[in-house]
């Protein structure tokens, strides 16, 4: 679970960064389309881009002392239950019940649909449905289908109404709505995606009504129909309904001239700040250990055993891994098997630059000896089990014997051992053994096949992060400060001592948190007596009769008048509210100035306090 958490919170990020990237450069400006495909671009980079990775290796120094395993503290690792330990389950619980509670209320909304739609009467026309309701709800659309209820509006309202939810199909504007609402409720504890979903929804309207109007001779009009829809506020929350409570800044999107092209590089600049997070967040790094650069690979002894059983996938790793270290061709041919898989008879050729040419055979009709393909002092060397037995306690009886002024270290699984302890190692049970040699220093390292067994049968865990079998046998055992073997968890756990001191430390700087958008009342809107509001004239229906027209003409010159009596109440909420956003908008970005100093701080003092 922590894995998801992890990725909760970057995603959480990015719909955050995408958020203010359209709330303080593209909201007020009139690229509605694009704005729509920026707001899905942004959720659908905070799904993907935290599975982005970035690899980067880091070369550290060789362990200096190696782990000397019977000095080891060993115990059984028994858990103590703390709160941290079930902080966890109560935080999974936390949001598990909010997903659930939101995912009900989801498939109540569908519940609520379908009781509007069922049971119908659907007009069809071109590729819209159409439902007039007797129901008092505000008109939408879902999908195709749009629904209405045409004993509330006028002819010409309604007309206006129909157009603007014509545009909501055809664009397919309930999958945004949909998607909005799935990302609600898998991040519903980030309050961002809230102002989020409503910064989609209302670009959805002003589409709406751009498009609209350009198929309306009477924008005035359509002007008055929001107006008056406004006082129809019941609706289904998963449509696209044509009362909105942002009713207000639909009519300054309608007013406010195009903005000009050049505007559109704002979109760019959320380009940097994503590698940004990139860069912080998703680099991925790798230890690695550097090779002794004074002990050549031609120099480095190496003993690899090839059975029976071995696979021909097997076979071709054995050769990658000579012709990689020493640039020696391994060729593995005639390799007959019998009816159980078993190799009864191979044929391997070897030759490179430093160790000429040379054959080995085994073929009968049992399965083959062991062979042992050997790198000894520069030279390749192929035998079988018996001989490579009689070499093996030759060599080590050998190197007891030899009087070179040569320090020697020996270790077994780990732990330093003598030369009698070597010499009593039976062959056969040797996984592993790297001779290395520096200067007067010769250290041979053993890992025999039960003791590799048990670290490949066990996780292990170093500081807490699981690890493998390689980090384990590198790890210096004057770091390690417990370690603890649950033999019912198959797990080994190791802290060492400095993420002792790590997780002790009091001194660890806290990261700054976030501003929060200000927020407040909003000024009133003054409320318009619908009773006033003048009814448009009738256009006359012969439009060769000079006298009507001239008439008609007088009539929409005192209607327009009229209508004109009504902007001021509009043009002063209008700018109240633009001044109590531009205060707030002032404050957040003073604190966001703030926020991202201490940022800047809160880095440094990690990085002083890493290094």
């Amino acid at each position: 679970m922590e894995a998801l958490f992890i990725y909760l919170i970057k995603s959480s990020g990015l719909i955050v960064l995408f958020y203010l990237a359209y709330f303080l450069m593209l909201r007020k400006e009139t690229f509605f389309n694009s704005n729509r495909w920026f707001l899905l671009a942004g959720l659908i980079t905070s799904v993907l881009l935290p599975f982005v990775f970035i690899t980067k290796i880091i070369w550290v120094e060789p362990a200096a002392t190696p782990i000397n395993w019977s000095n080891m503290p060993m115990t059984n690792y028994t858990e103590e239950k703390t709160f941290e330990d079930y902080l966890p389950i109560i935080t999974t619980l936390a949001y598990g019940i909010g997903t659930l509670l939101l995912l009900g209320k989801f498939a109540f909304d569908f519940y609520s649909l379908n009781a509007v739609l069922k049971g119908k009467s659907i007009q069809q026309q071109a590729d819209f449905k159409f439902i007039d309701t007797k129901e008092n709800v505000a008109p939408f659309s879902y999908f195709n289908t749009i629904v209405y209820n045409s004993a509330l509006y006028t002819a010409s309202e309604l007309e206006n109404i129909l157009e603007h939810e014509k545009v909501h199909s055809e664009q397919n504007h309930t999958i945004d709505v949909l998607i909005s609402r799935l990302f609600c409720i898998v991040f519903w504890f980030n309050p961002f995606i809230w102002w989020y979903k409503k910064a989609i929804l209302q670009n959805l309207e002003f589409i709406a009504d751009s498009e609209a109007t350009k198929k309306i001779s009477d924008k005035k009009a359509y002007q008055i129909t929001l107006l008056k829809i406004t006082t129809y506020e019941n609706c289904v929350a998963i449509t696209n309904h044509f009362y909105q409570s942002l009713i207000k800044k639909r009519i300054v999107m309608l007013n406010k001239n195009q903005s000009k092209k050049w505007n559109s590089w704002k979109y760019a600049l959320v380009l940097p700040l994503l590698v940004a997070f990139v860069f912080l967040f998703q680099i991925k790094t790798i230890a690695q250990e550097k090779t002794n650069e004074n002990v050549s690979k031609s120099a480095r002894d190496v003993v690899t055993t090839i059975n029976k059983n071995f696979s021909d996938e097997e076979l071709k790793k054995k050769a990658e891994f000579f012709k990689k270290e020493f640039n020696c061709d391994l060729i593995f041919s005639e390799i007959e098997r019998n009816s159980s898989s078993e190799i009864t008879g191979i044929t391997v050729n070897y030759n490179g630059n430093l160790y000429g040419n040379g054959t080995y055979k085994q073929h009968s009709s049992n399965a083959i000896k062991d062979i042992y393909i050997k790198h000894e002092g520069g030279k390749i060397d192929i035998t079988d089990a018996e001989i490579d037995a009689k070499i093996k306690n030759d060599r080590i009886a050998s190197s007891s014997d030899k009087t070179l002024s040569i320090d020697k270290e020996i270790f077994i699984n780990g732990e330093k051992v003598s030369q009698n302890d070597m010499d009593k190692l039976d062959p056969n049970e040797i996984e592993r053994m790297d001779v290395n040699k520096k200067n007067n220093q010769q250290e041979i390292r053993i890992v025999t096949k039960k003791f590799h067994k048990t670290i490949t049968e066990n996780d292990i865990y170093i500081n807490g992060e699981k690890a493998d079998k390689n980090e384990l046998l590198q790890l210096d055992q004057n770091t390690i400060d417990k370690m603890d073997v649950n033999k019912k968890e198959k797990t080994i756990r190791i802290t060492t001592k400095t993420n002792t001191q790590t997780f002790n430390d009091t001194n660890i700087p806290a990261p700054p948190t976030p501003p929060k958008f200000p927020d407040g009342p909003m000024p009133v809107a003054p409320p318009i007596d619908m009773s006033k509001l003048p009814a448009p004239p009738a256009h006359p229906s012969n439009m060769k009769d000079k006298k009507a027209m001239a008439e008609f003409e007088k009539k929409m010159k005192e209607f327009e008048k009229k209508m004109e009596s009504f902007e001021p109440d509009m043009s002063a909420y209008e700018k109240e509210v633009e001044e109590v956003m531009a205060k707030r908008e002032q404050i957040f970005e003073k604190e966001m100035a703030k926020y991202e100093d201490a940022m800047e701080k809160y880095r440094d003092a990690m990085e002083k306090r890493n290094n």
